[in-house]
């Protein structure tokens, strides 16, 4: 799968859309932080915390969380609204994200 610029598979969903005035931020790398200028667009507003939700658990998701950390941001991760493409890398890195870098958060959804 080629994740290009405007393409479908990159498109964001209509439901999470961004509103006028919030941010959208173009991430070529796991991380959100990589390559981006997240870290500071977050201190700039004074914004601690992150809830970060997404694809892939085992990738996109731990790399997001262990550089918010580092960047000095309490990660939480709200564990209906992450997955990954098995089960097994899913829960293993879920496991650690509680253990290391973050915070789970289990029945977020109603």
């Amino acid at each position: 799968m080629e994740f290009k610029l405007r393409s479908e598979n990159v498109a964001i969903d209509p439901r999470v859309a961004p509103i006028p005035g919030e941010y959208t931020i173009l991430k070529k790398f796991a991380s959100a932080f990589s390559g981006t200028n997240l870290a500071s667009l977050l201190t700039s507003q004074m914004i601690d915390t992150l809830i970060v939700t997404g694809c892939t658990t085992s990738g996109c998701i731990r790399a997001s969380v262990v550089d918010a950390l580092q960047y000095g941001f309490r990660p939480i991760v709200p564990r209906e609204c992450v997955g990954d493409r098995a089960q097994g890398p899913h829960e293993a890195n879920l496991f650690d994200i509680e253990a290391k870098y973050g915070d789970l958060v289990l029945n977020c959804v109603n």
